[in-house]
């Protein structure tokens, strides 16, 4: 099976991609395309998948760049291929030849890029992040390498959507005390529960932050297994672990 990969045009010409779970080597629960070095899949078979993303990139494997990812706001600036996975949320590079990635089964991968600068992102956000500030915290660090937010475009790639996100009352409490105006981001559900909706605080952070546009490709992790690998989804059918999703975005090649 080959590739399956969701695309934006507001990215486009830039190679970038949300890749499904479709077209990978992994088998029984990771069966597909699992990018995930931290899961408990075979070494030897991630790596096949990930370097079928990087030859989609046009990069070669140890170009293919990511992050240990820890929910935090923390953005690594990339400026040549490395071995080393340091903690963070974000990458940019204003470098030809890199493709920054992200891993996520729920979470926002959000992918940006200012195309007249030659600046581009990459952000994981689950809603840790996403409320940290991971989202603003990438601009900030593609500005530093001469990219306007005016100019920037960005785009949230399949996630959990609001139909799917059940939460608890200490988890709605939690963001109204920061701010009392998110509580447009829940709607009441069942017993005294909520349902949230991840995308819109992402797409209200990028838009509060002043991007030049910012998009979801509206697909839901958790509503089609057969696309997309979910925590959730994993933990409620009790699966031992669960595979991950990647998205990855590169200037092109060096030259």
């Amino acid at each position: 099976m080959t590739l399956e990969i969701i695309t934006a045009d507001s990215l486009a010409p830039l190679r970038h991609g949300f890749f499904t779970r479709r077209g990978g080597a992994s088998s029984g629960v990771f069966e597909g395309l699992n990018c995930g070095t931290g899961s408990s899949d075979q070494h030897d078979v991630v790596t096949i998948n990930r370097s079928r993303v990087a030859d989609a990139m046009g990069v070669s494997l140890d170009a293919l760049m990511g992050v240990h990812q820890i929910h935090s706001a923390d953005v690594i600036t990339i400026t040549q291929p490395s071995a080393e996975r340091p903690k963070a949320d974000a990458l940019v590079t204003a470098t030809r030849g890199l493709a920054l990635s992200v891993l996520a089964a729920d979470c926002q991968p959000v992918l940006f890029a200012d195309h007249d600068a030659g600046v581009i992102g990459a952000a994981h956000a689950g809603w840790k992040g996403a409320l940290g500030g991971v989202l603003e915290a990438t601009l900030d660090a593609m500005e530093a390498l001469g990219a306007s937010r005016a100019n920037t475009h960005a785009v949230i790639g399949p996630s959990i959507s609001q139909t799917a996100y059940e939460v608890g009352p200490e988890f709605f409490e939690d963001f109204i005390a920061q701010d009392s105006g998110f509580a447009r981001f829940f709607v009441n559900g069942e017993t005294g529960k909520y349902q949230f909706d991840l995308p819109a605080l992402g797409l209200y952070r990028l838009r509060q932050a002043g991007v030049k546009s910012a998009e979801w490709t509206r697909h839901c992790t958790y509503a089609d297994p057969a696309r997309f690998y979910s925590f959730r989804r994993a933990a409620h059918d009790k699966e031992a672990d669960y595979g991950r999703l990647i998205a990855a975005i590169t200037l092109g090649a060096a030259g």
